[in-house]
C-alpha cells in the first residue's frame, strides 16, 4: 500500500503511527513534494470511487484564490477539477491510502485507516 502524506499534518502523522503499530508494509509518499499527474489523480478517484470535488481542500488559500468553492461539480467541470488538483497538490485531501486490493480510502479516522488495513 502507499500513504499520500504531508509530514506537518496531524491526520497524516497519526495514520502512519497506526500502520507502523499494525505492522503494515506501506510506502510513504510526500505528494507535495512528488506531486502527482492528472493520470494518477484520476486513477486515485477511480480506485476511491469519488469525484475530484470528493477529495479537494476548500478551505486552503489556493482553493480560495481559483475560487473552486463556485465551480460547477458536474461531469463537464471534472478535468477542472483534476487540473487544479495537480497543479496545487495542497488541495488534495490527505493521507490517502492506496490499498492492495486496487481501492483507496482517504485516512482522516483510524476507522478509515483500519478499513485500508483490512484490504491488504
Amino acid at each position: 500500500m502507499e500513504i499520500w502524506i504531508n509530514p506537518a499534518c496531524s491526520k497524516c502523522r497519526s495514520a502512519l503511527h497506526l500502520l507502523d503499530a499494525e505492522g503494515a508494509e506501506y510506502t510513504v509518499r510526500r505528494y507535495l513534494e512528488d506531486v502527482p499527474g492528472e493520470d494518477e489523480i484520476r486513477a486515485v478517484l477511480d480506485r476511491l470511487g469519488l469525484e475530484p470535488w470528493d477529495i479537494t481542500r476548500t478551505q486552503e488559500a489556493a482553493a480560495e484564490e481559483l475560487g473552486v468553492k463556485e465551480w460547477a461539480r458536474d461531469a463537464g467541470s471534472r478535468e477542472r477539477w483534476i487540473a487544479a488538483l495537480a497543479a496545487h497538490p495542497k488541495l488534495i485531501q490527505r493521507p490517502l491510502i492506496t490499498a492492495d486490493d486496487g481501492t483507496a480510502v482517504i485516512g482522516r479516522t483510524e476507522e478509515a485507516v483500519r478499513d485500508a488495513l483490512s484490504r491488504r
